[in-house]
């Protein structure tokens, strides 16, 4: 921090003008904001990371079939980027991601989690560990998938399903209008699960049924190691699902 240049005045009113000034720039560092260790009842909320544009994370979706990635910056529909190319040597998968070909219109000043999918490429084993390098223009980033316990069964073209991108975060596929993504309008925590509301939204909506991928924010990390259900409400998406990952 630059200081402002002080004109010389009589030595008493010196010193005082420099008292005032070094105590309006001595700080007291500030008491680290209170962390849970997991579990509806903990006192208070543990705090996420900070995210900056240069960060992503990964999913699994669908069973293990599908991958979502996260990438930070607009919620603006036509300013998340869309897949563009995925090739896959061994267990590492090379994504190239591209803005979308219709993205026109001005992109809101937000800043947060976006989130897009696509199939695991033939000849990944999904119970080992899977590197994901991402390209995006000028970011170049990397994340890491635990391998699955199992290849779980894909619960199939319009069923819902969910997996952990970090503590907080789960990715929650679902299949509708491509146009009209899922609005969260709240989220509640449980022993081994959460509750997610859906805004009901009145919109226009295209009439094709396709995959979207909606980031769940959980308000604190859940307890200990045992399984996590997401129960569905509101928006004609009922329903509970089991988080894997």
């Amino acid at each position: 921090m630059s200081l402002p240049r002080l004109r010389l005045i009589p030595s008493a009113l010196a010193l005082a003008a420099v008292a005032l000034l070094a105590a309006g720039c001595t700080t007291t560092p500030a008491s680290p904001a209170p962390t849970s260790t997991g579990g509806a009842d903990a006192t208070a909320p543990s705090q996420p990371k900070e995210p900056s544009g240069d960060d992503i994370e990964a999913a699994w979706l669908a069973g293990g079939a599908s991958i979502g990635i996260v990438t930070w910056g607009s919620s603006s529909r036509d300013c998340q980027p869309a897949q563009a190319d995925v090739k896959a040597d061994g267990q590492t998968l090379e994504v190239t991601l591209t803005d979308r070909a219709d993205g026109r219109k001005p992109c809101t000043a937000d800043f947060g989690p976006r989130a897009i999918a696509f199939p695991v490429p033939s000849g990944v084993d999904v119970t080992q560990d899977v590197e994901v390098n991402v390209t995006y223009g000028k970011l170049k980033a990397d994340a890491d998938l635990d391998g699955l316990p199992a290849a779980p069964a894909d619960p199939g073209m319009g069923q819902p399903s969910a997996g952990w991108f970090d503590d907080q975060g789960i990715l929650l596929m679902t299949y509708g209008s491509s146009s009209c993504p899922p609005v969260v309008q709240d989220v509640t925590m449980a022993d081994a699960g959460a509750t997610v509301t859906f805004a009901t939204v009145d919109r226009v909506c295209t009439m094709d049924l396709a995959p979207r991928v909606t980031v769940i924010q959980l308000p604190q990390e859940p307890k200990g190691d045992r399984a996590f259900t997401l129960t569905l409400s509101g928006d004609h998406l009922d329903g509970e699902v089991p988080v894997i990952g």
